[in-house]
């Protein structure tokens, strides 16, 4: 599928899985809006975009998407700017060894691997809708299959491990994506998540503890970026997934996640404790 005119906005696009599905996504003719936290990072993946693509205006914001006021303010400045916006990926993730918390009183993992999804799609409702049929791409992870959501206690405060607390946030992404789809149902805009294996990109590793030092070793045995890219770029271009939407995909196939992403009710509950935590109730 040919991209020439379309827009994508992507969060995690400086490295890893993200650096290389925007780069495929611009040689193939798409214009890229990335949001990034560091600016030294950032550029350098600005400069990479250009070089593959020098008559594209691709565009960059920068935003800590850890703070619920900087991911509105982002969102509402791609919005402001851009009256279309045909794709959205959600790519942007990090795991944690120790409990900290931002300065929005939230678990990091939970701030970050979820509730940005939460508050830049919703920021960015309007430029989606209009761009109808667009889609939205979440990535997520199989390492769900371990968590289970406990709602009094989302913020990981009683009982804390690092691994743990990351599969809870791709648990959220799944029934982000489900509860989404349901919500925009009719649209033209499709909601669809993916796994996207386990990627040698150093993830994880620089975040200290024994979690760090097991991803350090067991990288050897990812596979490449490149490869963990594919379905990011398929479920954005591929003609194959037009009508399709709330899917979970890996190796660019449709999967069934693990029984708990497939409860609506906790969907439903998520998507409000979401709201509320992020001062967007409708």
């Amino acid at each position: 599928m040919q991209l020439a005119g379309k827009t994508c906005v992507i969060t995690g696009a400086t490295s890893g899985i993200g650096r290389v599905a925007a780069e495929e996504l611009a040689a193939m003719g798409a214009r890229l809006i990335l949001i990034a936290r560091d600016q030294s990072r950032g550029e350098a993946a600005l400069r990479r975009l250009r070089e593959r693509a020098p008559d594209v205006a691709h565009q960059i914001y920068y935003a800590d998407l850890m703070h619920v006021a900087a991911v509105k303010r982002v969102a509402a400045e791609i919005a402001a700017a851009e009256p279309r916006i045909d794709i959205l990926i959600n790519n942007a993730g990090a795991m944690f060894s120790f409990r900290q918390l931002t300065p929005d009183g939230l678990e990091r993992h939970f701030a970050l691997n979820h509730l940005a999804y939460f508050v830049l799609t919703l920021g960015l409702r309007g430029p989606l809708l209009a761009a109808a049929p667009s889609r939205v791409i979440n990535t997520a992870s199989a390492s769900h299959q371990s968590a289970k959501l406990d709602f009094e206690d989302l913020q990981i405060a009683r009982f804390y491990y690092g691994l743990l607390a990351y599969q809870k946030s791709k648990l959220c992404n799944i029934l982000f994506t489900r509860e989404l789809a349901r919500r925009w149902a009719g649209t033209g805009t499709t909601v669809n998540c993916l796994h996207p294996g386990f990627v040698s990109t150093g993830f994880g590793t620089q975040g200290g503890g024994l979690l760090s030092i097991i991803l350090r070793a067991t990288q050897p045995f990812g596979i490449s970026p490149n490869k963990g890219a594919q379905t990011i770029v398929y479920l954005s271009t591929s003609p194959e997934v037009a009508d399709v939407t709330g899917g979970d995909f890996y190796r660019c196939r449709l999967i069934r996640p693990a029984p708990q992403a497939e409860e609506d009710a906790a969907a439903e509950r998520l998507w409000a404790e979401s709201a509320k935590l992020a001062g967007m109730l409708e």
